[in-house]
């Protein structure tokens, strides 16, 4: 388990996984082991989404890829690179048609194995500021390879009435319980803030987009995504991708009120 301390603010990190991020003495991220989500936070890529009813199947230019929902990446182990008392540094490597090994299978999943037709390098680097946690994406690999990218992190609840609040809007918990497990789409959004008994705000650059899910009160996934995988059937995911140019990033910002 990896900390970064600064002034009042502490992020625990549990092999690449951010499992804590507390300020003022309050803990803002879903702890593992509670209800609603076994995980804290996750990468989604080189796809979002379910793809079952496409026969775990997605169209690349350089063939089909084997994925399950979310892609492969979430199925690889993060390799430490640096760390400090405020920055730390994770990488994962692909290596092209490398098969992985798929979690789900057999219990929920037809597809034992997983692989991609590109080779690419993932980095997370974590800064912690006085302005708040810094998580930046980095991906490298094969020229014109297509992905989305999406970042799946889950906030702990700690009334019964948190608001959503993304520009002039309000969502409420149950607006988000009510989509289900399709999750609820905020387009065209860079900032959105989690009113609850703290405050925190989650700001993004290269995303573009939010998704809310949750199937519990206590926790509330608020997700930036580079595009809604629901706004296509799933045999036409690949119309939601983008083509890596050199090297492609991501940031998220999580403040929080004071």
């Amino acid at each position: 388990m990896e900390e970064l301390v600064l002034d009042n603010q502490i992020v625990r990190i549990d092999a690449g996984e951010l499992v804590g991020f507390e300020a003022n003495g309050l803990e803002y991220i879903h702890q593992k082991g509670s209800p609603g989500w076994g995980s804290a936070d996750t990468e989604m890529f080189p796809i979002i989404g379910p793809v079952t009813n496409a026969d775990y199947v997605v169209k690349t230019p350089k063939g089909n890829g084997v994925m399950d929902q979310h892609g492969l990446l979430r199925l690889m182990d993060y390799d430490l690179v640096s760390i400090s008392n405020t920055h730390a540094v994770f990488k994962k490597v692909y290596v092209a048609d490398t098969p992985v090994k798929n979690k789900k299978y057999p219990e929920k999943s037809d597809v034992e194995y997983l692989t991609w037709p590109y080779g690419f390098e993932f980095e997370k680097h974590y800064t912690l500021t006085p302005k708040g946690l810094e998580i930046l994406f980095k991906i490298a690999g094969d020229a014109g390879m297509p992905f989305m990218l999406g970042y799946h992190p889950a906030f702990k609840l700690h009334t019964d009435a948190p608001v959503i609040v993304a520009g002039k809007k309000q969502i409420t918990l149950d607006e988000v319980l009510a989509v289900g497990s399709r999750a609820l789409q905020v387009a065209n959004c860079t900032s959105i803030t989690l009113q609850d008994k703290g405050e925190i705000t989650i700001s993004t650059e290269g995303f573009g987009h939010f998704m809310c899910w949750t199937e519990v009160g206590n926790m509330v996934c608020i997700e930036p995504i580079s595009f809604y995988p629901y706004a296509v059937e799933e045999k036409n995911l690949h119309e939601g991708f983008q083509q890596l140019k050199d090297e492609a990033q991501f940031k998220v910002i999580l403040s929080v009120s004071t």
